[in-house]
């Protein structure tokens, strides 16, 4: 027995064109009020942290917003549905890293006063360059 799907067009009503322009108005609105009347950020780390002065919320909610992305949404169904229910192991993983990164990875890159993974190994690959020149110089320099 054929199990046959019955597709509908998926096509918006005016209710939807209403509901999608209001939305897309008052973000709009926001976006201009505080354009043209907020604080001006003076340097990238004021842009991208606020100034290192924003309370827990808005920050976990930000990293909430990034990890749960779009694509999370609509793959994992499609996901689970080709491969089946072995998806939940990465839940186990989760246990693991989220902690592992909340309490090693986060306290350092704020020590180091960084705003991004690529800033780090900019340093470590800095690092590196100046620790090779100096033992290739000094390699160089020795009489024998």
């Amino acid at each position: 027995m054929a199990t046959e799907y019955v597709f509908q067009e998926n096509r918006f009503s005016v209710w939807d064109y209403i509901v999608f322009a209001i939305i897309l108005a008052i973000a709009s609105v926001i976006g201009l009020y505080y354009g043209c009347t907020g604080k001006k950020q003076n340097s990238t780390t004021e842009f991208l942290m606020a100034g290192r002065s924003m309370s827990v919320l808005p920050v976990a909610l930000s990293l909430l917003a990034s990890f749960m992305s779009a694509i999370l949404l609509l793959g994992t169904p499609a996901e689970i549905v080709i491969y089946g229910t072995q998806y939940w192991m990465i839940c186990i993983s989760y246990c693991i890293v989220i902690p592992l990164a909340a309490y090693i990875f986060i306290p350092v890159f704020y020590r180091l006063q960084v705003t991004s993974v690529f800033e780090v190994t900019k340093l470590y690959i800095l690092t590196f360059y100046f620790i090779h020149t100096l033992c290739f110089t000094k390699r160089n320099t020795v009489k024998t």
